[in-house]
């Protein structure tokens, strides 16, 4: 049975590949002191439908390439836009049109 993490989509730049980041809690064996552990993995994602931000779970698989041995599973949650991010994207769509509406004419100089 391959093993199964689940973790939060920190990169999809590259193509087909995301970075799984998993942050666990571990207590240090001496001063039992919790602390936050991440750790990151590069999974498969062969049609790129996730995006940063979105809660994957992934799964062990035979080695892809050098560092990718997991593939994407399913997606369990979505990311939400922030409201500035939609304000900043609004924002630009309003300035592009305007750009556009005032475009200059070329006149013939015959």
């Amino acid at each position: 049975m391959p093993r199964t993490i689940i973790g939060t989509v920190s990169s999809s730049a590259n193509n087909k590949t995301i970075v799984v980041k998993v942050e666990t809690r571990k207590t240090h064996p001496l001063y039992r002191k919790q602390y936050s552990y991440t750790k990151k993995y590069m999974a498969h994602d062969d049609k790129n439908k996730a995006s940063v931000g979105d809660k994957v779970e992934i799964i062990e698989s035979k080695p892809i390439s050098a560092k990718k041995h997991f593939i994407l599973n399913k997606i369990i949650e979505r990311a939400e836009l922030r409201e500035e991010a939609l304000d900043v994207i609004k924002v630009k769509e309003t300035t592009k049109q305007k750009s556009e509406d005032k475009a200059p004419v070329e006149e013939d100089a015959s």
